[in-house]
């Protein structure tokens, strides 16, 4: 394994992203041997990689192939800018076998962990196999499973899926490829929702070519399965995700795991993507002048019922004209396209919607969603939502954050329930915290909506411990540059990767 002492020291030269993308500077064609391939699999894993300059930092020292998903040509244009090579990263379908032995094993791996986002998303998966008419299947799976829901087990079933993935393998084409072009590493820029990603990673491995997964959440060990496959190295957010990974994977060495920080967080912390308040509230159609209460949206098929909640607050709010007579301005979960807010919308005009700047395809945000979302958590008073990262993120603004523990009203939603998220691994350490409230009932809800907007600076302490605790000296914009010095070194110490 490599000595990651080298690492300990990261520099993090200010690098301003400019606001429109520019091309390769000729020093950066100069790049040393090293060669990283970097993939793209998902639409969020180009904002992380791309937006915040990675691939920029990383090409002045290396040469840079992007294997990336293509959401449309515009973007794929952009992309091409950030780096030396680019190829757009397609999914070939594999084998039935290797992808029933990769469900069973990663259902195996949720009844082992059995965490509560893992007893949820059982739940989750039950209920959508019962809608569209696998539930005999899933039926069987859940009995398959049962005997490998162990460490040993696990063990066994993983190198039956690796040994079967290569022997059914379906496309030699990630092979040539990197026989071709020979990479020094090759990372992942998002280990989950990465299915078309699984093909070049694998092929990266089987040619003895050191691969690195980026954990790209902070629910992610205990919410999204297994980990296939598995990488030589990880990089994650800070020590809290470190230590559950290690735990999860006991074949997983400390030597193996680089905390990093988050580059997404990084756009929140650059002055160059400021807005004024006036600027802000114009793009959005709110009142400069008076409150702005956030509610950002979950995923409809873990919180139905959110409409209801959004106009049962719009009526709160419309009773507290003492304390400024609030707005309220609704962040729709960008990935949810079930329109479940039209009627919100056309009975509350006086709620705002902003339109989220996201590409349908791949679910991409845009450049212009970064300025948008900095510049939300700046400029509301507050923020509410159903145990999300946003409460991560207006912690990091010093917003009070108050998160919904009841369930919508009159409405019956089980076997979901909003009180359960807050029991969720991830999660249960920031409500301990003191630093979010819960409000579980609607009444409670309007006592802490009042305490929040005149006492914002109650619960300020608790806010800061929560961040410090959780990204230390991280939050300074330069976890990206951080993730492209790792990457740099590990490509150029790859020679020691198995030593």
């Amino acid at each position: 394994m490599i000595n990651h002492t080298v690492l300990d020291s990261v520099p993090v030269p200010p690098t301003a992203i400019e606001k429109s993308v520019k091309k390769l500077d000729d020093s950066r064609r100069n790049c040393r041997d090293s060669h990283i391939v970097t993939i793209l699999p998902r639409g969020e894993a180009i904002r992380n990689i791309v937006y915040t300059g990675v691939l920029d930092e990383i090409s002045r020292e290396a040469k840079v192939t992007l294997m990336s998903v293509v959401p449309n040509s515009d973007l794929e244009s952009k992309m091409r800018e950030h780096c030396h090579e680019f190829i757009g990263l397609r999914e070939s379908p594999e084998h039935s076998l290797v992808e029933n032995i990769r469900e069973v094993l990663d259902m195996a791996h949720g009844r082992w962990l059995w965490s509560k986002a893992a007893q949820e998303r059982w739940v989750v998966h039950d209920i959508e196999a019962n809608g569209n008419g696998r539930y005999w299947k899933r039926a069987v799976k859940k009995v398959i499973c049962r005997p490998f829901a162990s460490r040993s087990g696990l063990g066994l079933l993983s190198r039956i899926e690796r040994a079967s993935s290569k022997a059914l393998r379906t496309t030699d084409e990630y092979v040539r490829l990197f026989q071709e072009i020979k990479p020094s590493l090759v990372f992942n820029g998002s280990h989950v929702h990465a299915r078309v990603a699984i093909q070049a990673v694998q092929a990266a491995q089987w040619l003895g070519i050191p691969t690195v997964g980026f954990i790209f959440s902070w629910d992610n060990l205990t919410s999204q399965g297994r980990i296939i496959p598995a990488y030589d190295h990880y990089l994650v957010w800070n020590e809290g995700l470190q230590n559950q990974l290690l735990q999860i994977y006991d074949f997983v060495k400390p030597e193996q795991v680089i905390v990093t920080g988050s580059p997404q967080f990084d756009f929140h912390f650059r002055p160059e993507f400021r807005w004024s308040r006036r600027e802000f509230c114009a793009k959005v159609g709110a009142d400069p002048k008076r409150p702005i209460v956030l509610y950002s949206t979950g995923m409809a098929n873990h919180m139905p019922g959110e409409d209801l909640v959004v106009e049962s607050l719009a009526k709160m709010l419309r009773q507290m004209k003492d304390v400024g007579s609030p707005q309220l301005l609704v962040r729709v979960y960008p990935k949810d396209h079930t329109n479940r807010f039209d009627e919100v919308k056309r009975r509350n005009p006086d709620v705002l919607f902003p339109e989220i700047p996201w590409e349908r395809a791949w679910l991409t945000p845009h450049m212009e969603d970064t300025y948008l979302l900095t510049n939300t958590l700046r400029h509301v008073a507050l923020g509410i939502n159903v145990a999300s990262t946003v409460s991560l993120e207006l912690c990091m603004f010093d917003k009070p954050v108050i998160n919904v523990g009841y369930n919508p009203p009159g409405m019956n939603i089980s076997p979901l329930d909003y009180a359960r998220y807050y029991d969720f691994d991830h999660y249960r350490p920031v409500v301990q915290s003191g630093a979010v409230t819960v409000a579980w009932t609607e009444d409670e809800m309007q006592q802490l909506l009042r305490k929040a907007l005149t006492q914002p600076q109650a619960d300020r302490a608790k806010r800061q411990m929560l961040i410090e605790s959780m990204f230390g000296h991280r939050l300074d914009g330069y976890s990206g540059t951080r993730v492209a010095h790792c990457l740099v070194k590990l490509a150029e110490m790859g020679s020691l990767a198995y030593a």
